[in-house]
């Protein structure tokens, strides 16, 4: 059974296209979801509102998925990260382990696959937590 956190999940994704379907299979899931369009955006989100997980692409300006991660684990801000992705150059899965990323998904998102990737990456975080 899926427990829905309380907390709303940060979408961060450049593409609209992209967005609006990660943004979609989440609410069809019973999830909140809240929505930025780049990783500066979703710094700011960060320092106002907690979240049960973020889901980030790796590639976008000013700020991309990995600066994200590192700025956030500089400020002590433990929440899991999801990265989304339509790269899979070897070194990322590397780099993602590096710096406490939950998981690493390959684009086009399959919703079944992120679906469970969401529920267990926030089933572990809050058992750990």
């Amino acid at each position: 059974m899926t427990t829905i956190p309380d907390d709303p999940i940060l979408v961060v994704e450049d593409n609209d296209f992209v967005r609006m379907q990660l943004v979609k299979f989440l609410t069809d899931g019973g999830y909140a979801v809240v929505e930025a369009t780049n990783g500066q955006e979703a710094l700011n989100q960060i320092q106002q509102k907690t979240f049960a997980l973020t889901m980030v692409d790796i590639r976008m300006e000013p700020v991309g998925g990995f600066e994200f991660v590192r700025t956030i684990r500089g400020l002590n801000v433990t929440i899991p990260v999801v990265l989304v992705t339509g790269d899979s150059h070897p070194d990322l899965l590397e780099e993602a382990n590096k710096w406490g990323v939950a998981a690493v998904l390959i684009k086009p998102v399959q919703k079944d696959r992120l679906m469970k990737t969401v529920e267990k990456t926030i089933r572990a975080y809050h058992r750990g937590a």
